[in-house]
């Protein structure tokens, strides 16, 4: 199945370790070197991507925007790179809006991410200065990446619902435990923060929590078939993952996995999911 459309990669990655600090590449020995635009357009090759979106790659806080600077350089040269999702450190609460209004000043900024994921705190984003710093991206039209694990889904429901004026965009469908191949309570607990019309939720990262060994259509079509109907062809966005993604797939497999769990779906709302959505969130 190919698609009469170019697709919108809401979820892209580039980094370079002679460049920016990243302190987790050090335990990613897979991952610990340069991927560039260049790269990217190898691997995608095949996938006819018309417009990406940059998300923060867990550089040092103090760097986030020298990241943001060297992602508008290489924008410079690859066109279809048309926004950023930035680094933030909102759990600064009100002092975060400095670091904001700097982030701002460059157009391709749409959005900003304060990784959850690694928190050993499930609560840690409503505390009473991440939630105060959350609100300040209302004042610059920033929406809000959540990077967090499925046991998380609880608290960060409760973030969207004290941040009406915010949107949110749910990475990788919230980490469900795919590898136990585990549906519960995942399942409610998506479909309680889809309930929030606030948010929307990205098809992404789904292939780093199968297990490599079986990663096909059928370990990951329950997952992506209940982040649907949670959240309806309106609220959903395709994300490449990549490189995170050669981890456990080629961004080409996955992209041909999730195009036969999609196989039937009319093409307006193919369209969504792979293009106009992402457009529309991101501002693109």
């Amino acid at each position: 199945m190919n698609f009469p459309f170019p697709i919108v990669d809401a979820h892209v990655h580039f980094w370079n370790p002679a460049k920016l600090n990243y302190p987790w590449l050090a335990s990613m020995p897979a991952l610990n070197r340069a991927f560039l635009p260049e790269d990217y357009s190898l691997a995608t090759k095949s996938a006819n991507v018309g417009k990406m979106i940059f998300v923060e790659c867990g550089c040092a806080a103090a760097q986030s925007v020298d990241e943001t600077n060297w992602i508008s350089e290489l924008a410079a040269r690859e066109t279809r790179l048309k926004g950023i999702v930035a680094q933030a450190s909102v759990e600064l609460g009100a002092r975060v809006t400095g670091e904001l209004a700097t982030l701002a000043k460059n157009p391709l900024v749409k959005g900003v991410r304060r990784n959850l994921q690694g928190e050993t705190d499930p609560y840690f984003c409503l505390q009473p200065n991440f939630i105060t710093g959350v609100h300040e991206l209302a004042k610059f039209n920033f929406t809000f990446d959540l990077c967090i694990v499925h046991s998380q889904l609880p608290a960060v429901t409760q973030l969207v619902a004290r941040c009406p004026e915010v949107f949110f965009v749910l990475d990788h469908c919230a980490k469900p435990a795919i590898r136990d191949q585990k549906l519960d309570p995942w399942r409610k607990h998506l479909r309680e923060l889809a309930a929030l019309p606030n948010v929307a939720c990205k098809i992404s990262g789904l292939v780093t929590e199968a297990n490599p060994v079986r990663c096909s259509a059928p370990d990951l079509q329950p997952y992506v078939r209940h982040a649907l109907d949670c959240f309806g062809f309106d609220r959903v966005l395709f994300g490449g993952d990549w490189p995170v993604c050669n981890l456990a797939s080629s961004h080409e497999n996955w992209l041909a996995a999730l195009k036969a769990i999609l196989a039937g779906e009319p093409e307006t709302n193919l369209k969504k999911l792979f293009q106009t959505n992402g457009e529309r969130i991101y501002r693109v």
